[in-house]
């Protein structure tokens, strides 16, 4: 039933158009592992159709059935002929994973620090969504890999925040240290700047500043959500 076509684009004024949700939120609450394979076939809509009841549902599915999930979803993620957020989705079902069962932590985290080696090639919302699954499970141990991606330009930082950012979140710097490098950072760019260009060695005042406001959480989610669909769109139109 939680997959049944028919029924999931019946018509929005039916009631029968919410059964395939109420049958997968059963299915999370039976913890039915034999669900989790029939339920990646869902993970499409989420591009083909703007699906966001599956955007928003089924990582908490997944987490709900719990760790028996991790190989399927890692398999679904590295897999390059899916679609950006259909595999986006499967990022957030692993994240889910390893904070509603703390001991599947690690097995997450490798799955997805694995997922990030591939940065140079990947997808940058896929990238961007390993990165900001990372640093909400706190991986400090992948933060040099994350510090890669963000030196090749790999992440979308207006929806997940620069570097500096990050550091914060995981713990590693202070929010006055970090503004103190961003700031350093900014000025010997500006500096570079102004003599490749034949001017003075003057930093203008301005030169750091639209790098420090830090989103909050809220806003970030927000801003990822609406470029998203934006994206999602956008690959519609291309096929």
């Amino acid at each position: 039933m939680a997959t049944d076509e028919e029924l999931r684009w019946a018509d929005s004024e039916s009631l029968e158009v919410w059964a395939p949700i109420h049958a997968w939120r059963t299915l999370a609450a039976l913890h039915a592992e034999e669900a989790i394979e029939p339920l990646l076939s869902l993970l499409k809509d989420v591009d083909e159709n703007d699906d966001d009841w599956v955007l928003e549902e089924m990582p908490e599915v997944y987490g709900r059935i719990g760790p028996a999930a991790i190989p399927a979803l890692a398999a679904y993620m590295a897999d390059t002929t899916h679609l950006t957020w259909a595999r986006v989705t499967a990022v957030s079902g692993l994240e889910k994973i390893a904070q509603m069962h703390p001991e599947s932590r690690d097995e997450s985290v490798a799955v997805l620090t694995e997922q990030l080696k591939g940065y140079e090639d990947d997808d940058i919302d896929v990238t961007t969504s390993v990165i900001e699954s990372l640093v909400k499970l706190k991986a400090v141990e992948a933060a040099p890999l994350m510090e890669r991606a963000f030196a090749a330009d790999r992440v979308d930082t207006f929806a997940m925040g620069d570097w500096y950012e990050v550091q914060v979140e995981l713990g590693l710097k202070s929010e006055e240290e970090a503004l103190e490098e961003r700031r350093n950072q900014a000025v010997v760019q500006s500096v570079l700047s102004n003599i490749g260009a034949g001017g003075s060695l003057s930093v203008s005042a301005n030169a750091y500043t639209r790098h420090t406001s830090r989103r909050s959480g809220g806003d970030r989610k927000k801003a990822k959500n609406k470029m998203a669909k934006q994206s999602r769109k956008k690959n519609k139109k291309r096929r």
